[in-house]
């Protein structure tokens, strides 16, 4: 029976690890790139297992773009700083991201500043 077990854990293991490497890569990002995006925030999402930033952006044609920037974990943010209120919708920020490879408005976040160039977080 613990034989039976034991492959059993190691098999789903041998599932969910390719999965999880996947959820973490960075590859949907374009780590060569830096944008910076200005707008108002929509919403702070603190979930896990990332939280977000959701920004409406006045795009080239004068018209609202929604935008999704990526963080990382709550937990990882606290460390660093930052709180659930940290950033409130109607808030307008500077956010530096490393945007999406398929051009898609988003990206990971890099920075936050405010208007007049304070840094959120830690670096504030």
């Amino acid at each position: 029976m613990r034989h039976h077990l034991a492959v059993a854990v190691a098999l789903a293991l041998s599932l969910c690890v390719p999965s999880a490497r996947a959820h973490h890569s960075m590859a949907m990002f374009d780590q060569t790139r830096k944008v910076t995006v200005t707008g108002t925030v929509r919403q702070f999402e603190w979930t896990n297992p990332h939280c977000y930033i959701q920004l409406t952006v006045k795009g080239a044609n004068g018209a609202n773009e929604d935008w999704s920037m990526e963080m990382g974990a709550p937990m990882y943010l606290y460390a660093e700083g930052w709180r659930p209120s940290t950033v409130k919708p109607g808030s307008q920020i500077n956010v530096t991201i490393n945007p999406l490879r398929n051009g898609g408005k988003g990206g990971v976040v890099l920075t936050v500043t405010t208007m007049d160039g304070k840094p959120l977080g830690k670096k504030a």
